[in-house]
């Protein structure tokens, strides 16, 4: 299993993966593949993960998606840590996730913010 950038080639199996899972990957827009890291395994897509960067103080971790075949196995955390090296190469300051998988972030050092139990949407229009 290789981790790497994304290219435009992958935009295909990214989506593919991410409409695996409608209900628990929400996607209002999709991040540039340029955004994105995949995980590949025999040359397939397997797994993808985006660091959307809003300004020099924050960026989002997003679109985290890991074919079921290889769940458990250690990829998700992969992904995790690859955008927080590469937010950390942009002198990002602040790093956000909206996500159910709550332990898992946990573990990379996220935390509740101001004890606040539910991110909370919008939708205009």
């Amino acid at each position: 299993m290789q981790i790497r950038p994304a290219t435009a080639a992958d935009l295909p199996p990214i989506t593919r993966l991410l409409a695996l899972y409608p209900d628990k990957v929400l996607q209002d827009h999709l991040p540039e593949p340029e955004e994105f890291f995949v995980a590949e395994d025999a040359g397939a897509v397997i797994a993808c993960c985006a660091l959307e960067v809003y300004s020099k103080r924050l960026a989002e971790v997003r679109s985290l998606v890991v074919a079921k075949e290889f769940q458990g196995k250690g990829i998700a955390t992969a992904l995790i840590e690859r955008c927080i090296e590469r937010a950390k190469e942009l002198g990002v300051y602040e790093i956000i996730t909206v996500t159910g998988a709550v332990s898992l972030f946990e573990k990379h050092g996220f935390g509740i913010f101001n004890n606040e139990k539910y991110a909370m949407v919008k939708v205009l229009g």
